[in-house]
């Protein structure tokens, strides 16, 4: 077994236009003084990255370690959540978004997913520059406006979205593959990989590519219902990110799993900051230890209530306290008897 890496903080949610948020060496001394040992960035957010120099510089690359390592952090993952979005967009969702992408490609379906495309392209040879071994992603989607089939779905219609989805993704996978670095989906509703059956679905028609992993996050399963200790039992092979993030669900006579078209306050089922929802974390630290996971806790703050910085604050601390240094000898080694083959053949009455 191997220790989890962390606590580590995604960045995407605290970037801001006010200092310290605004540029990638405050916001680096910022999570530093939080007790923060890494930093997952957004690639998309030029205030704290630059992807595409990244891609093809590599004295870039070792600038932004070296900043990070100025103030004790390493870099665990790059993001490319709102490009992978735009990889699969269903026509309905493309005015909203648009706004993911540059200006010069709005209004303009196929030049936005090829903007995308390229834009995951570079994501792999960027994180190959940084000497990065996973990378977090979306899917994007192409059937989510038939998730609750009525009208019925027309026979065939999840198996051509599903092909046209590996269609598009492969490329991008086997360039990852060329960069030794795994693309990890985040299982998330709203993309066409929202859960175990669909992320099965997706393995398929990629072939079992073996880049195409997961990013676990309990929070969205908790959303959905569904069992987010045994999902670490069925895809552990598969799981090769996590984000920390916790929730909880509270169905009324109102409502249930969809939230009633209700703001996030007032939703049954509500993202949390770390400790004050419903996510048995000391499970999911456990299982995934006992799988081997090595690589890092990622807090992804998140929640309807509590400030930013006093979810970033608490959850440095949660994930620490969390981490399980595993041991590298058994419980009861001191009860151990120094026995030979000749020795055992007697105990089992075989001499």
């Amino acid at each position: 077994m191997r220790t989890i890496k962390g606590p580590a903080l995604f960045l995407a949610q605290f970037a801001d236009d006010n200092p310290p948020f605004n540029s990638l060496d405050s916001i680096a001394k910022w999570a530093s003084g939080l007790g923060y040992k890494g930093v997952q960035i957004p690639s998309w957010d030029s205030r704290l990255f630059d992807l595409e120099r990244a891609a093809s510089d590599q004295g870039y690359c070792e600038e932004i370690k070296a900043l990070l390592a100025h103030h004790g952090l390493e870099l665990t993952e790059l993001s490319t959540h709102l490009q992978g979005q735009l990889v699969a967009v269903h026509p309905a969702y493309d005015e909203m978004f648009d706004g993911f992408a540059p200006r010069e490609v709005h209004n303009n379906p196929q030049a936005r997913q090829a903007w995308a495309v390229r834009q995951m392209m570079l994501a792999a040879k960027a994180s190959k520059n940084l000497g990065l071994t996973a990378h977090v992603t979306f899917s994007g989607a192409l059937l989510w406006p038939y998730i609750y089939p009525w009208p019925q779905r027309p026979q065939g219609l999840v198996e051509a979205g599903f092909e046209e989805l590996a269609k598009r993704w492969m490329p991008i996978l086997d360039a990852f593959d060329a960069a030794g670095v795994d693309v990890c989906y985040e299982i998330h509703p709203g993309e066409d990989l929202h859960d175990g059956a669909t992320f099965e679905r997706f393995l398929s028609a990629v072939n079992n590519h073996p880049r195409a992993n997961i990013l676990y996050d309990p929070s969205h399963f908790v959303l959905q219902q569904l069992d987010y200790l045994a999902f670490i039992d069925r895809y552990h092979e598969r799981i090769k990110m996590f984000h920390v993030k916790d929730a909880e669900f509270n169905p009324s006579a109102q409502q249930g799993v969809y939230g009633g078209y209700q703001s996030w306050v007032e939703r049954a089922g509500r993202f949390r900051s770390l400790g004050d929802g419903q996510v048995n974390f000391s499970q999911i630290f456990s299982k995934l230890s006992q799988y081997d996971f090595d690589g890092w806790a990622v807090v992804e703050w998140e929640c309807c209530m509590k400030h930013p910085e006093a979810g970033a604050a608490e959850g440095a601390k949660f994930v620490e306290q969390h981490i399980i240094p595993v041991t590298d000898k058994a419980f009861d080694d001191f009860a151990d008897a120094d026995v030979d083959e000749q020795t055992n053949q007697q105990i089992l009455g075989l001499s």
